[in-house]
C-alpha cells in the first residue's frame, strides 16, 4: 500500500488526523497518538479508503486543493477528505435532502465542507457558488454517470477526476465488466485513465477510475 500525505495508518488501519476534534461523523474510532487525534477511516463506509488498501497510486488530494464532491451523501468521505486538505473547501453536492439533513450536522463543524443542495446533472445551478476546482470526486448512484462527470468537468476545469462506478446503478442487466468498459470509453473523451481499481472486497459490483484531464480541455 502506497504512502500518501494526509492518510497515515494506525495499527494498521487507515486514519486521518481530525480537523475537529472529539468529533465523530459516522461513530468511527477516535485514537490520540502524539498528541494529535486521528480518525480511523473504514473502507467499508468509504470507496476512496478501499481504494487506497487496493493499491492506488495516485492520490490527487493536496493540503490545498478544492474539490467538488458529486454525490456527498451524509459526509462520511467528504470529512476524511475535509481533514485531508485542510486549507482546501469540499463543495459537496448532495440531491437528496435526506441525506443533506445528515450532512448539515457535520458542516458546521467541518468549516471547510459547503453543502450545496443540487442535482449533480446540472452544475450550471451551482457553478456560480464554487470558485476553482483542482479535482472532482463523483459517488452518484445514476444511470448516466459518465455524462455526469464529463458534464461538470466541461464547466470547472479540473487538472483531476476520480469517480466510482456503479455497475447496477447503470444497467443491472449486462455485466458489470461490459458496463466498466462502456463507461471508461466514455470517459476517453475528456480524461487520460490514470488507474481503474477493483473495490472487492469493501464493495461488489463497483471499481474506482483515478482520471487525470487530458491536456488541452
Amino acid at each position: 500500500m502506497k504512502k500518501f500525505k494526509g492518510v497515515h495508518q494506525i495499527k494498521g488501519k487507515l486514519a486521518t488526523i481530525n480537523s475537529s476534534q472529539g468529533f465523530r461523523v459516522y461513530d468511527e474510532r477516535l485514537v490520540r497518538k502524539g498528541g494529535k487525534e486521528y480518525r480511523l477511516w473504514d473502507p467499508f463506509r468509504s470507496k476512496i479508503a478501499a481504494a487506497i488498501l487496493n493499491g492506488l497510486e495516485e492520490f490527487p488530494f493536496k493540503r490545498n486543493s478544492n474539490i467538488l464532491y458529486l454525490g456527498a451523501s451524509s459526509g462520511t468521505t467528504a470529512s476524511h477528505l475535509a481533514d485531508i486538505c485542510p486549507d482546501g473547501l469540499i463543495y459537496c453536492v448532495e440531491f437528496s435532502r435526506r441525506m443533506m439533513r445528515e450532512l448539515l450536522q457535520v458542516t458546521p463543524r467541518k468549516e471547510n465542507m459547503i453543502p450545496l443542495l443540487a442535482d449533480a446533472k446540472k452544475p450550471e445551478t451551482y457553478m456560480r457558488r464554487i470558485a476553482s476546482i483542482d479535482v472532482i470526486y463523483q459517488d452518484v448512484a445514476q444511470s448516466n454517470q459518465a455524462e455526469i462527470l464529463l458534464r461538470n468537468a466541461e464547466i470547472f476545469s479540473p487538472k483531476h477526476a476520480m469517480i466510482t462506478i456503479k455497475s447496477r446503478s447503470i444497467n443491472a442487466v449486462k455485466s458489470p465488466k461490459q458496463v466498466f468498459r462502456e463507461e471508461t470509453e466514455k470517459l476517453k473523451d475528456g480524461f487520460e485513465i490514470l488507474q481503474k481499481l477493483t473495490l472487492q472486497p469493501y464493495d461488489k459490483d463497483h471499481i474506482l477510475l483515478n482520471l487525470q484531464t487530458k491536456k488541452g480541455k
